[in-house]
C-alpha cells in the first residue's frame, strides 16, 4: 500500500510539474508576443531539474560520489559495500578531517539490482536511489548538522546493520548511548608550520528509527546500531556530525542535532527559496556545449551553497571540501586558502546575485586582519597596512605546505616573506588588493553600508600597504620590486598584477573612503600615488598579420622565466578590470588573449571568462569544451586538477563555467558601462538573469547567437549607459506593460533614465520568439566529447566523439 500510494503520489508531482511547465511558457510566450515584460513565474524547479545528476547505475567508487551539504557539514555518497557515505565539516582543522565514514551493507539489495537507479534532484537538496524494492531518500538537513537517510520498501524481517567507522590512524573514542552510536577525537594543532594552538576535533554519531534498536562497539574506531523496519518497510538513519572541540562533553554536544525532531520539508523550503533568489541561466547550442555549460553553473550554485559557512569558507584550494570521499587525504595544505582559487567563486555568487554566499570569504580576511598586520610587520619589512599571503592558513599566517598523509610536509612555502626563497608566492603582493576590490564590488551591487563599514579596512590596510611598499624609481615613478607577478614571475619589476591591483584598489579605496567619510588624508596619498604608478607592462609581438604589435606583459621584466601557467598580462581584464570596452588598451587585451602562453592550462584557467570580457564569444565557448574535456573527469560534475590520488573534487572549474555564462550575458565595466550582449557565442540561445550594480538585474534572451531583447528589473533612479551588439537599430523601450519610447542608439550606446519600481523591456522587434528549454521529468546523462555528467545504466554505450566547430 505505501508503496502503490507512494507512486501514485510520484505520478501526481510529474503531472504537476508538466503543467506548470506548460502554463508558464505559454503565459511567457504570450507575455512576449503581447510587448510585455509581465509574464507567468519562471518554472524554476523545471529549469534546476534541467541539471539533475542521472545515476544509472550503482556508482561504487568513491570517485563516483554524489555530495550534499547544508553550508556547515558536507557528505558524499557512493554505493560501495551497499551504501558508503562520508561525512566532512569545515572546522575539523587543521587537517580537515572526516568526523566518520557510514557504511549500509544490507542495502545490497537495492544496489545489486540490474534496476537501481538515483537521481541527484538539486531544486529540493536531495538524493533519491531505488532498487529491488527499496527506495532511498538521503538528504542534510537545515535544521541541525546531521545527514538524513530514509528508506522505505525494505523486508520487515531483514536486521538492517548501520556501522560508523574511522580511519585506521585515527584514535577516537567509541562509545555507545541507549541506541545510539558515537565517535568522538580531540586533537590540537600544534604540530603544522604556522600552528594556531587551538584545540579541535570531530564528533559524529548515528541513531536508527526502527524496531529493536541496539547499538554497540565493534573496536576502537567502529561502532555499530543494528534495527528492523517497522511494520511497513521503513528505516531512518540519523547521523548527526556537530562542531567539536572537546570544551564540552561529547553526548551533550551531539544529542540535540540527533533527537530533535526531522522535517524534511524544512530542508526543502531552505533549498527551494535558494533558488528563488539565485538567478538562473538556461542556455542551448547544435554542438551540445551550451547546455553542458548551464548544467556545470547550476551545479556550481548547489554546490556554493552547501560550502557557503559562516566564518569560514567549505572550499579551499579551489575543491569541494564538504563533498570528499577521499577519507582524510588531501594533497594541498587543508588548513590554507588560496585566494586565486577562491576569487572565480565570489565573483560567480555575484553575478548570480547570491552574494550571501561570500560571507565566509570576507569573514575569514576579516577576522584574522589582526594576524595579517602582524605577519606583514614582521615578514614584510616592518610595513604598515596588510600584505595578506596568497596561501594563508585558516589562522592568518602566509604558511602553507604540499603533500597528504603518505607524504608529509613534501614542500613548505610562506606568503609575503621578503626573506624566503624566491618561489610561488613568496612575494606576491597584489592577494590584499584583489580582496578589498571584491569589497568594493560587493558593496556596489547590494548598497549594504554595515557590509562595508565592516570590511573597509581590508580595502584600506590592503591600499597602505601597497602604498608603503612603493618606491620612487630613476624615472620619478612609484615602482614595487622585488614582486612576484603571481605565482608565475618571480621576483621582478612591476608585474601587472601590482600595476592592475594599485589602478583599481586606490580609486575604489578612495570611493569607499569618501562614503564612510573616513580617511580623507589618506585618499589624498592614494590619488597622488596613482598618478605617480606606472602603466601596464607591453611587449611586442611577432606573431605576424593582425597579431603582430604590442601585446601585455606579465612584468616589466620581459624576458624573466615563466614558472606557473597563469597569464598574467590578461590579469588587468579580468579580475581588476582596468581594462574595460573604452580602454585604448582593449584591441591590445584582444591580442594578448589570442597570443597567451597558457591555453586552457588548469581546471582554474580564467579563458572563458576573460574571453568573454574582450567579446570573444567563440573563444568563450571553445575555452569551456576544451577545459571540461581535459579535467571535468568526475560524474558529479567535477573536475580534476590531478590525476594521482587522492581523487579530490575540484569545485573551481564549475565555478569559471558559471561566471562566465553570466559575463557572456551582461559585463558591467569599472566605469559603470552596462554591456549587455556582449559575448554571445555564435549559435547559441540563451535566456538568464545577471546581478548588477545597486540591486539591479538584467535578464536577456538570446537566440542563435544574437540577442533579441533584455530586461532592466529593481534598478537605481539614476542614469545607465548601456551598450548593445544593436549598433544603430531602432530600439522599443517597454515600461511594464506599455510601450514608453523608441531609442536610436550610436554604434550601440544610450544612455537610460529608469524610474525607481519599473521594470524596462528592450527589443528590436515585437515579434521575436522566445525561445524554450526542455525540462525533462527525468534526468538524462549530460555528454560532451569525452565527459560526461551521471552515470549511464551499465547496458549503455559510452558517448560517441565530439569535436568542437572552428572558430575561424
Amino acid at each position: 500500500m505505501n508503496l502503490l500510494y507512494g507512486r501514485m503520489n510520484r505520478y501526481l508531482t510529474l503531472l504537476g510539474h508538466f503543467m506548470r511547465t506548460s502554463f508558464c511558457i505559454l503565459g511567457i510566450c504570450l507575455a512576449f508576443f503581447l510587448n510585455t515584460s509581465l509574464a507567468c513565474a519562471t518554472d524554476i524547479a523545471g529549469n534546476v531539474a534541467r541539471s539533475d545528476i542521472a545515476i544509472g547505475q550503482p556508482n561504487v567508487l568513491p570517485s563516483q560520489a554524489m555530495g550534499l551539504g547544508n553550508g556547515e557539514l558536507g557528505a558524499a555518497f557512493w554505493s560501495a559495500n551497499g551504501l558508503t557515505i562520508q561525512l566532512n565539516r569545515i572546522d575539523t582543522l587543521p587537517y580537515r578531517r572526516s568526523p566518520g565514514r557510514i557504511i549500509l551493507p544490507d542495502l545490497k539489495i537495492m544496489t545489486s539490482d540490474r534496476g537501481f537507479h538515483g537521481r541527484l534532484r538539486l531544486y529540493d537538496g536531495v538524493l533519491e536511489e531505488s532498487g529491488g524494492g527499496v527506495v532511498l531518500r538521503a538528504w542534510v538537513d537545515h535544521d541541525a548538522d546531521r545527514v538524513v537517510v530514509d528508506m522505505t520498501g525494505l523486508p520487515t524481517t531483514s536486521l538492517q546493520h548501520i556501522q560508523l567507522r574511522l580511519g585506521a590512524q585515527r584514535t577516537p573514542k567509541a562509545f555507545v548511548y541507549h541506541d545510539s552510536g558515537f565517535l568522538a577525537e580531540t586533537w590540537r594543532d600544534d604540530q603544522l608550520p604556522g600552528a594556531s594552538r587551538r584545540a579541535f576535533g570531530s564528533l559524529a554519531g548515528v541513531r536508527v528509527l526502527g524496531k529493536q534498536v541496539h547499538a554497540v562497539v565493534l573496536d576502537a574506531r567502529t561502532v555499530e546500531v543494528t534495527a528492523y523496519p517497522d511494520a511497513s518497510g521503513h528505516l531512518r538513519l540519523i547521523a548527526a556530525a556537530p562542531s567539536f572541540d572537546g570544551s564540552r562533553p561529547a553526548q551533550d554536544v551531539i544529542q540535540n542535532a540527533l533527537n530533535v525532531a526531522v522535517d524534511p520539508a524544512h530542508t526543502e523550503q531552505w533549498w527551494h527559496a535558494y533558488w528563488q533568489r539565485a538567478y538562473g541561466i538556461e542556455a542551448t547550442s547544435d554542438d551540445g556545449v551550451a547546455h553542458y555549460a548551464e548544467t556545470l553553473r547550476t551545479l556550481y550554485l548547489f554546490a556554493a551553497a552547501a560550502h557557503a559557512g559562516s566564518t569560514l569558507p567549505g572550499s579551499q584550494a579551489g575543491i569541494a571540501d564538504l563533498f570528499s570521499s577521499s577519507e582524510d587525504d588531501h594533497f594541498w595544505d587543508p588548513a590554507a586558502y588560496w585566494f586565486w582559487n577562491m576569487r572565480m567563486q565570489v565573483a560567480a555568487n555575484l553575478a548570480a546575485g547570491v552574494p550571501e554566499l561570500n560571507t565566509s570569504v570576507f569573514a575569514l580576511y576579516r577576522n584574522n586582519l589582526d594576524a595579517i598586520k602582524q605577519w606583514t610587520v614582521h615578514h614584510m619589512g616592518d610595513r604598515s597596512g596588510i600584505c595578506v599571503p596568497e596561501t594563508m592558513r585558516f589562522n592568518g599566517k602566509g604558511i602553507e605546505y604540499e603533500g597528504d598523509r603518505f607524504r608529509p610536509f613534501v614542500i613548505v612555502t610562506h606568503s609575503c616573506d621578503l626573506a624566503w626563497t624566491p618561489t610561488s608566492n613568496a612575494r606576491t603582493l597584489s592577494s590584499g588588493a584583489e580582496i578589498g576590490l571584491w569589497v568594493w564590488r560587493t558593496y556596489l551591487q547590494t548598497g549594504d553600508r554595515r557590509f562595508l563599514e565592516r570590511n573597509y579596512p581590508l580595502m584600506a590596510e590592503a591600499a597602505r600597504f601597497l602604498l608603503s611598499y612603493q618606491h620612487r624609481g630613476a624615472d620619478g615613478l612609484l615602482h614595487t620590486s622585488p614582486s612576484n607577478a603571481h605565482e608565475t614571475q618571480m621576483d621582478v619589476t612591476d608585474p601587472a598584477t601590482d600595476i592592475a591591483a594599485i589602478r583599481a584598489l586606490y580609486p575604489a579605496t578612495v570611493a569607499a573612503a569618501h562614503e564612510l567619510n573616513v580617511d580623507a588624508g589618506f585618499a589624498e596619498q592614494l590619488l597622488h600615488a596613482l598618478d605617480e604608478t606606472p602603466a601596464l607592462p607591453q611587449m611586442p609581438s611577432s606573431a605576424g598579420g593582425d597579431l603582430d604589435g604590442q601585446i601585455l606583459a606579465a612584468s616589466y621584466d620581459i624576458h624573466a622565466p615563466y614558472v606557473n601557467g597563469e597569464n598574467i598580462g590578461l590579469e588587468a581584464v579580468w579580475p581588476y578590470g582596468v581594462i574595460g570596452m573604452d580602454s585604448a588598451l582593449f584591441p591590445v587585451a584582444q591580442k594578448t588573449f589570442m597570443l597567451r602562453p597558457f591555453k586552457y592550462a588548469a581546471t582554474w584557467s580564467y579563458d572563458p571568462v576573460q574571453a568573454a570580457h574582450l567579446g570573444l564569444g567563440a573563444e568563450a565557448a571553445k575555452a569551456i569544451f576544451e577545459l571540461v574535456q581535459q579535467y571535468q573527469v568526475y560524474p558529479n560534475g567535477m573536475a580534476a586538477l590531478l590525476h594521482d590520488m587522492p581523487n579530490e573534487f575540484y569545485l573551481e572549474q564549475t565555478a569559471v563555467t558559471a561566471l562566465a555564462l553570466s559575463d557572456i550575458l551582461v559585463i558591467q565595466d569599472a566605469d559603470h558601462l552596462v554591456r549587455v550582449g556582449p559575448a554571445i557565442p555564435p549559435g547559441w540561445t540563451m535566456h538568464g538573469t545577471v546581478a548588477i550594480q545597486h540591486g539591479g538585474s538584467v535578464e536577456v534572451t538570446a537566440v542563435k547567437g544574437q540577442l533579441v531583447s533584455f530586461t532592466l528589473r529593481n534598478v537605481a533612479q539614476a542614469p545607465l549607459t548601456l551598450m548593445t551588439p544593436w549598433q544603430n537599430a531602432r530600439i522599443q523601450v517597454w515600461r511594464d506593460n506599455a510601450l514608453q519610447q523608441t531609442i536610436t542608439p550610436h554604434e550601440g550606446r544610450f544612455t537610460f533614465q529608469p524610474s525607481s519600481g519599473h521594470a524596462y523591456r528592450f527589443a528590436v522587434s515585437s515579434h521575436s520568439s522566445m525561445p524554450t528549454f526542455d525540462a525533462p521529468a527525468n534526468a538524462t546523462v549530460k555528454s560532451l566529447g569525452r565527459a560526461s555528467i551521471g552515470l549511464d545504466p551499465p547496458c549503455c554505450a559510452p558517448p560517441a566523439g565530439y569535436a568542437p566547430a572552428s572558430d575561424n
